[in-house]
């Protein structure tokens, strides 16, 4: 059974607060629409590993830690979805192809964002770096399964 995309974040700035959508836009090697990753405008947009088109969480992890979904700072939170299983294999958000990258560790300029610290209790659960395959539409509720 697929597992199913629970909320989507972006902002339009480094360390501007994140906002919720229903709805977004994806565009292959970009980004989302709308967000900070896909104008270069993200803190780390100039790190050469360059795959910051998508970051995805997992929900039950942000409950764990007490977060609301979008505190994470990843894009996409997720719920039923081995994301650690989706590194180096094709994956779709709805209807969109993407790739798992690799893990979206935690860093010191998150908990300095999100002032709480989360560091030790996030690491290798922050969640999966992802490249968009394929432009397209997706919205929350809409599942999330390996191809």
């Amino acid at each position: 059974m697929p597992g199913r995309l629970e909320a989507i974040h972006v902002t339009d700035a480094a360390g501007a607060p994140m906002r919720a959508l229903e709805r977004a836009t994806l565009r292959a090697g970009v980004g989302i629409q709308g967000d900070r990753y896909a104008t270069n405008d993200g803190h780390w947009s100039d790190h050469p590993a360059g795959d910051r088109d998508l970051t995805l969480v997992a929900g039950v992890v942000i409950d764990e830690l007490g977060l609301q979904p979008g505190t994470s700072r990843r894009n996409l939170t997720t719920r039923g979805v081995d994301l650690e299983g989706l590194i180096g294999r094709e994956f779709l958000v709805g209807t969109v192809r993407c790739r798992g990258e690799r893990r979206c560790e935690p860093c010191t300029y998150l908990e300095g964002l999100i002032g709480t610290p989360i560091l030790r209790d996030f690491v290798h659960r922050g969640g999966l770096r992802a490249t968009i395959l394929a432009d397209g539409e997706i919205a929350v509720g809409e599942p999330i399964e390996a191809v």
